[in-house]
């Protein structure tokens, strides 16, 4: 009797504690992509580009092994108003070289949302879900061209 062998590995399944941790992955590849060494970043930058808004740069907190990061819009320098989101903080883990979001303001209300206090599966899936917007926003500002380095 012949028996189909298993693949060694699969492929994570979204929402998933491996395909987040995958996700964190890659949000630091971005990262690195779009700032180039985290560790000798100023304390604030601001990237411009002809025609579109200005993405800031802030550093948090900057220690040995993590750095912690703010990353927002400036609509205020186009428009004048000074609600500046989405406010995404990030903590960069540079030994297992992960980035995630630890917190963000939301859009329609100024409460900032934290995963601590949760359900298990209901902080898998807000952190899923941050962690993946920080992906897509960060091919965003690549395409368009914007740059911290």
């Amino acid at each position: 009797m012949l028996v189909k062998e298993q693949p060694a590995s699969f492929t994570p399944q979204p929402q998933s504690f491996a395909a987040l941790m995958e996700m964190y992955e890659i949000n630091y590849i971005k990262l690195r992509l779009l700032c180039g060494d985290i560790r000798s970043l100023p304390d604030e930058t601001v990237s411009r580009i002809t025609g579109g808004i200005p993405v800031a740069l802030s550093l948090i907190e900057n220690s040995r092994h993590t750095t912690t990061l703010m990353l927002t819009y400036l609509f205020h320098e186009r428009s004048g108003n000074k609600d500046n989101r989405p406010d995404m903080l990030v903590r960069v883990y540079h030994d297992s070289r992960q980035a995630e979001v630890i917190s963000h303001r939301c859009r329609l209300t100024d409460d900032v949302v934290q995963y601590w206090g949760k359900e298990l599966d209901t902080m898998l899936l807000c952190r899923w879900r941050m962690n993946r917007f920080l992906y897509k926003w960060t091919n965003y500002l690549r395409r368009q061209g914007h740059c911290f380095t």
